[in-house]
Parts: structure tokens; sequence; C-alpha cells
């Protein structure tokens, strides 16, 4: 303990300092004109980066009602993929190690045991070998490979965690396609957003997704899953269970000068939070799930592989509009979480359809108070606990014949992590 009562005092009479006055009713208020009169459709530069899918409205259900409805999908598969993070070792290597999982609802025991595994590694070392077959293991359950990442200076570490992740989701996914029934759910976009935000993020990256055929690919897969799903009428949503979009604040701000939220989802979240300004927070209704009608999404990395011509070597079976981005927001107020749910344009311009998946997530969020079981399940499935990694990284070096290059702050770190 480093804080005594007296220091938490000091603290909250500095914070008491901030004056707010009506800050709160000004950002409510504010966001129900931005909701009124600027999202059907949002407009950047002239071009609609944002419109309504269908009616522009605000939605409830009553979270005990949806929960004991009948889910419009028999069967539901989930897919999410984890690592270790980037690990640098004392000889200069960069190292990543992912492995993803999908689950099933009912439960497969052959399919939840499957894994893809992919060990990304950077090295500046040009007599470096690497083997990048992919491999089986434990009676073919298990496949696997090394990848060998291009050489870069400034971006070591995204560009190692982000092509090891984004490999072993998509492959272990095309792996699968075909047990997929009903519904596949990913835990998080439906679209490779980190790599595809190389191009906005640095020089470097942009020049090494525009060059490089190993980010190419990979987003070209996620292009080939949406054709293959769509091809056989089975629908596939993502589950973003942390948005961080800023597509509309962003806009609203170069627009209006200001935008008071942090990201879209503080945006969104007053829109559909019940207005509990000047009432005790214990008197909040906490009855009703609230979302919206679903957005197509135009502007920034959603935009990337709907547009007209596609800046890289990604080739597309379907209309450009078939790829489009579109998505609705659900707010839980029995723990005050905004999600997003996404989804390609491909099988959300159905309103059947559309109604379908809407109300599977509002079913799922409400019996599961948070993600989608499928989601929740490939999520404990593909999860590298922290004392995995430590064990991992202690394989490693010993397979590298190298220490980890470690600081102190590393060291501290890990050890009030694995104390904590």
């Amino acid at each position: 303990m480093t804080l005594d009562p007296v220091h938490f005092k000091a603290i909250t009479r500095l914070a008491g300092r901030v004056s707010r006055e009506d800050a709160e009713r000004d950002h409510r208020d504010f966001a129900e004109t931005v909701w009124n009169e600027f999202l059907d459709p949002l407009r950047s530069d002239g071009a609609v980066v944002l419109e309504s899918l269908g009616e522009h409205r605000r939605r409830r259900v009553h979270a005990e009602d949806i929960a004991l409805a009948e889910d419009p999908f028999p069967t539901r598969h989930g897919l999410d993929s984890g690592t270790i993070n980037p690990t640098t070792f004392k000889n200069g290597l960069v190292v990543d190690v992912a492995q993803a999982a999908m689950s099933a609802v009912p439960s497969d025991v052959d399919l939840h045991r499957g894994r893809t595994m992919v060990t990304a590694v950077h090295t500046n070392d040009a007599t470096t070998t690497f083997e990048e077959d992919w491999r089986m293991d434990d009676e073919g359950y298990v496949r696997g490979r090394v990848l060998h990442v291009p050489r870069v200076d400034r971006t070591v570490t995204p560009v190692v965690h982000e092509l090891a992740l984004y490999l072993a989701e998509i492959t272990h996914a095309y792996r699968n396609r075909e047990v997929v029934d009903d519904l596949l759910v990913l835990d998080g976009p439906v679209y490779p957003k980190g790599l595809l935000t190389w191009a906005d993020r640095d020089p470097e990256l942009q020049e090494l997704l525009a060059a490089e055929e190993q980010p190419q690919e990979i987003i070209g897969q996620y292009v080939r899953m949406v054709e293959h799903f769509a091809e056989r009428g089975v629908p596939l949503i993502g589950f973003v269970k942390t948005p961080v979009s800023r597509q509309v604040t962003r806009t609203i701000r170069e627009k209006e000068g200001s935008a008071p939220w942090v990201n879209d989802a503080a945006f969104f979240s007053q829109v559909l939070a019940p207005d509990t300004y000047g009432t005790d927070e214990t008197d909040r209704d906490t009855s009703c799930l609230t979302f919206t009608n679903w957005f197509t999404s135009r502007g920034g990395t959603d935009g990337a592989l709907s547009a007209p011509s596609v800046p890289y070597d990604i080739q597309r079976e379907r209309d450009p509009a078939d790829y489009e981005v579109t998505f609705c927001m659900l707010y839980d107020p029995r723990t005050d979480t905004v999600y997003r749910v996404e989804s390609p344009a491909v099988f959300t311009r159905d309103e059947e359809l559309r109604e379908r998946l809407t109300r599977h997530v509002l079913k799922s969020v409400a019996t599961e108070r948070g993600p989608p079981l499928a989601v929740r399940k490939a999520d404990q499935l593909a999860r590298i606990s922290r004392r995995e990694t430590v064990a991992l990284r202690e394989a490693l070096e010993r397979a590298f014949d190298s220490e980890l290059d470690t600081n102190y702050g590393d060291e501290r770190a890990a050890k009030w992590g694995l104390e904590g």
C-alpha cells in the first residue's frame, strides 16, 4: 500500500478543483443534436462516411424477455486469437506467438481441441534461416508455422504482433469454414483493422503494406472468407467488446470545432443510456437493453476494402459494396457497457437477416451479461495466460539460446503481474 488516507484526500481535493458545472447535461444535449441532425447521413468533405441502413432510430428491448426468447441461429461458432505479445531477445530476435481457436455452441470437443499457431520472428541478421512450412502436431489437431517478418526499423513491435495475430486467426477461420452452418461470430472486427491502419499510422508501415506480400495476403484471406460465407448464405459478424472508433467524433469535431467524447463509444453511450442527470445513480433503469439501427460505414479503415479500387494487390470477386462495413451499437445498462456489432453489407442488406442478427446479439448479451457465449468460449480457448506467457518466454530463451532483453520496468511489471 503506497497511498495513505491523507494522500487520497489530497487527490480528491485536486479533482474537486476541476469544475464540471453542467457539462454532463450539455454533452447529452449535444449528443441528441448529433444523433438527430448529423448521422443520417454523416458527411466529411462532401463524402458520405456514415449513413443509416434502414430507418434511423433507437430501440429498446426488455433484457429478461429477450433472454428467454429462442435464438434465431440453432448453432453458433466463435473465433478468437491470442498472443504472448512481442518479446525481444538479446540476440536481436523479436518474437510473438499467436494461437487461434474456434468454439461451437452447442459444444464440439474435436473442434475446440484444434489450434492454429504462428510464431512471428523478426531479425536484422541476414544469416538467420527460417523453416516457414506448416507443420502438424497433436494428431493433426494443431497446425503451426514460423513467419519471417519483413525487416523494419522503428515499427518492429506492431508488425510482429499484428502479423502473428491475424495470420493465426484467418488461417484457423478458413481451415474450419465448412463446419459453420448457421453463424460465425468473430471476437473483434470483421476485418484486420490493425493491418488496415498501417496505411495511416506511420510512413514505414505504409510502405510495408504497399510493398510486402505478407500483410496483403492476410488481408486478402479475410476478403476470401467473406466471399465464401456469402456464397454459402451463412452470415458472419464481429463482436467488438471495446470499440475505439473515432469516425463520428472526429467528423463532428471537424464540423463543429469540438466534440466532448473520447471516442464513438462514449458518444453512443450518451445516446443510448437512460438519462440519469440530477438523479441518484441507484435509480437508473437497468431492465432494458438499448440499441441503434444499423449503419453503413465508409470512413477510415471501414471503407478500405469496399472502395472502387483497393490500393493493395487484393482481388475481389463481388461488387465492392458487398464488402462495406455495417454496424450497430448496443448498450447494456446492467454493466454500463457499449458494444459494437459489425457485419459486411452483403449480409445486413437483407432486412430479415439483419433483424435476426440483431436479435441474436441482444439475446446473447441479455443472457451472458456480456459477449455472446460463442465469443466467450473462443476467448477462453485462445487466450494465453500470464503464467503460460512466462513459461513460453523461458522456453523460447532456451530454444534461441538467448536471454530476454528486459529493463527495470519489464521486471517490475512481470513481478507485480504475477503477484497480482
